[in-house]
C-alpha cells in the first residue's frame, strides 16, 4: 500500500487553494495509517517543462514526500473526462491508501468521474475525518451546509473531497526537501476530446471574490444597482471586492458573478462585511469560511445578525458611509 495520494487542482500550473488545504488534510490522514502523502499532478509535457519545479515545490512545501506526474497531450488544459479517466489510470500503476482531492469544481468532478470508473464510493464535502480505525469515520457537510452528517465509510479504496475552506492550509516543517519525482503515462481515450477548455476569457485580474482577503456584500437591502456605489467605496478603501446575494442578482442590480453562495462563489476573507443581506441558507454556505464577519441590518433577528461575530443594527445607507468617512480621516491624520 502506498500513501495517501491527493489530486492537485491546478490552472495552468498554479495550484488552487483548495488543493493545498487538501494537501493539508492529507498530512493528518497519512499520520493516521502511517503512511505518506503524495500528490498527483496532471498535465502535458509543455506544462511540466514551464512549471515543473515550481509544482513540485508547492507540493512539497504543503507536505507531499513524493510527486506522481501524468503526462499526456490531452492533459494540456482541464477536461473532466480526461482528468478522471488519467486519475484512474493512476490507480493501474500505484496502490494508494486514499485518494483525496479538494472540494472544489474540478476537484468534485474528477473525483467523481473516478468514483464512477472504478466503481468506489465517494464521500465529498467532507470537514473531518479519522482513519485510525475501521470503518473510517467521517463528518461532511449536507443539504447546502444547514447540517453536518456523521458517516462511516468501510471500502477498498477510500475516495474523498475536502470541503473548501473546511481545512486551513498549512505548510510543514522540512517542505524544503525536493520530493521524489515519478512519471506515469495515463491511459486517456480519445473520447476524453469531448469536453476540454480550449479558450478563455480574463473576466478580473488581481484578487478575485473568491481570494480577497476583504469582501463587502450587499443584498434587498441595498435597495438597488445604484445603492453598490456606497459598497463599491467602502471596499476599494479596504483593497477588497464587492459581493452580494442571490436576490441581487434576481433583481439584476449585479452580475452573478459577484454573489456570494452555494449557487455563487464561496469565501474565505480575513473579514467579511454583509450589509442587508437577511443570511439565507445558501448565502451562508458561501460565507461560512469568512474568519470574521460583520452584519450590518436593521433587523437584529436576521440570519446573518445572528451568525455574526460582530453587528451593527442600524441603516446601512448611514453606517457604510460613516465607515468609509472614518478610514479616510484615519488616513488623512498626520501621525
Amino acid at each position: 500500500m502506498s500513501g495517501v495520494a491527493v489530486l492537485i487542482d491546478h490552472d495552468r500550473g498554479v495550484p488552487s487553494g483548495g488543493a493545498l488545504e487538501a494537501l493539508t488534510a492529507a498530512r493528518a490522514l497519512a499520520c493516521d495509517l502511517g503512511v505518506a502523502t503524495e500528490a498527483v499532478v496532471l498535465g502535458d509535457v509543455t506544462l511540466f517543462e514551464s512549471h515543473d519545479a515550481e509544482l513540485t515545490a508547492a507540493c512539497a512545501a504543503y507536505g507531499a514526500t513524493t510527486v506522481h506526474c501524468g503526462r499526456h497531450e490531452l492533459l494540456a488544459d482541464y477536461g473532466p473526462d480526461a482528468w478522471g479517466a488519467a486519475l484512474a489510470s493512476f490507480l493501474d500503476t500505484a496502490q494508494p491508501a486514499a485518494v483525496v482531492a479538494a472540494g472544489t469544481d474540478r476537484g468534485a468532478e474528477t473525483m467523481a468521474q473516478l468514483a464512477a470508473r472504478a466503481d468506489l464510493p465517494l464521500v465529498a464535502n467532507c470537514v473531518s475525518v479519522s482513519a485510525g480505525s475501521e470503518p473510517w469515520q467521517i463528518t461532511r457537510i449536507q443539504w447546502g451546509g444547514s447540517l453536518l452528517e456523521d458517516v462511516t465509510l468501510d471500502t477498498t479504496l477510500p475516495l474523498l473531497t475536502y470541503a473548501q475552506h473546511a481545512i486551513e492550509a498549512e505548510q510543514t516543517p522540512g517542505g524544503d526537501v525536493a520530493p521524489d519525482i515519478v512519471d506515469f503515462e495515463p491511459e486517456v481515450g480519445a473520447e476524453a476530446r469531448r469536453t476540454l477548455v480550449r479558450d478563455r476569457v480574463t473576466l478580473t485580474e488581481g484578487i478575485t471574490l473568491s481570494t480577497s482577503p476583504v469582501v463587502v456584500s450587499g443584498g434587498r437591502g441595498v435597495g438597488s444597482a445604484e445603492g453598490f456605489a456606497q459598497l463599491e467605496e467602502l471596499a476599494e478603501l479596504l483593497g477588497g471586492r464587492v459581493g452580494c446575494s442571490r436576490a441581487v442578482t434576481n433583481n439584476g442590480w449585479r452580475n452573478h458573478a459577484d454573489q456570494v453562495g452555494q449557487t455563487g462563489t464561496r469565501i474565505a476573507p480575513q473579514i467579511y462585511i454583509a450589509c442587508g443581506i437577511s443570511g439565507a441558507i445558501q448565502h451562508w454556505v458561501g460565507a461560512m469560511g469568512s474568519k470574521n464577519i460583520l452584519a450590518i441590518n436593521i433587523d437584529p433577528e436576521a440570519n446573518m445578525v445572528t451568525k455574526a461575530g460582530y453587528a451593527v443594527i442600524a441603516d446601512l445607507h448611514e453606517v457604510v458611509p460613516a465607515i468609509s468617512d472614518e478610514i479616510r480621516r484615519r488616513r488623512d491624520r498626520p501621525s
